[in-house]
């Protein structure tokens, strides 16, 4: 089964190298990733100039563009046959609101638009404590196994969102839920003329039972998105 990797934080990101690894226990990956840092582009598509693509080695493309243009381009030619779409894993949470403005979660809408299924893996980072990718690895092999053996419906992806959990706590749990539709924080701090975004991610709205909730509180949170 052929794969289609995509990310925002470019293709030499920690995150996206490790679902390259999840994707090849499960099918045939394509990586077709930007080629440097596209986080917060949401949909934003190139229309009116040249998109390069560099090969980056077998089966893996860098694109000078947006992660809703790597789709575009993998489904119309570098990976046609592409089956779904996986992308990720985001350095940070892709919780409610965030669907909107995330170009990892806009690479799967993209791909099902053209009616292809996806992926979006997210991994929520708390401040002072580092990442551990191959403990990511470890959670979304088998729950990405699971997923892809779900129904295909149309109009229908996936949003994915890890915990970031200290080292001695257990794995956690997978748990589906709703999207929490609080919006962000609207705070930003002024500099001479420019104006910086310092909302608090962390103090942000958290509904009980929704997404930030409960990944907040140390779970898988696994979303069901539809196109309209």
């Amino acid at each position: 089964m052929k794969l289609l990797v995509v990310n925002d934080d470019g293709i030499d990101a920690e995150g996206i190298q490790t679902l390259f690894q999840a994707a090849r226990s499960a099918g045939s990956p394509v990586m077709v990733a930007p080629a440097s840092g596209q986080s917060g582009m949401s949909h934003a598509v190139t229309l009116e100039k040249g998109v390069r693509i560099d090969p980056r080695g077998e089966a893996q493309y860098a694109v000078h563009g947006t992660p809703a243009d790597c789709t575009r381009l993998a489904l119309s030619s570098l990976a046609p046959d592409t089956r779904w779409v996986l992308s990720g894993i985001n350095h940070g949470g892709n919780l409610g609101a965030d669907v909107h403005y995330s170009g990892t979660v806009a690479a799967v809408r993209e791909g099902a638009l053209h009616g292809i299924p996806g992926i979006a893996f997210s991994q929520y980072r708390r401040r002072n404590l580092p990442l551990d990718w191959a403990r990511a690895l470890r959670w979304i092999r088998p729950l990405l196994g699971e997923l892809l053996l779900r129904p295909v419906e149309p109009g229908l992806f996936y949003n994915v969102n890890l915990p970031h959990l200290d080292p001695t706590q257990p794995d956690p749990e997978v748990v589906e839920c709703n999207l929490d539709s609080s919006p962000l924080p609207l705070q930003f701090r002024s500099e001479e003329s420019l104006h910086f975004y310092s909302g608090e991610y962390q103090g942000r709205a958290r509904k009980p039972g929704t997404d930030v909730d409960l990944c907040f509180s140390g779970k898988i949170t696994v979303s069901k998105l539809r196109l309209f």
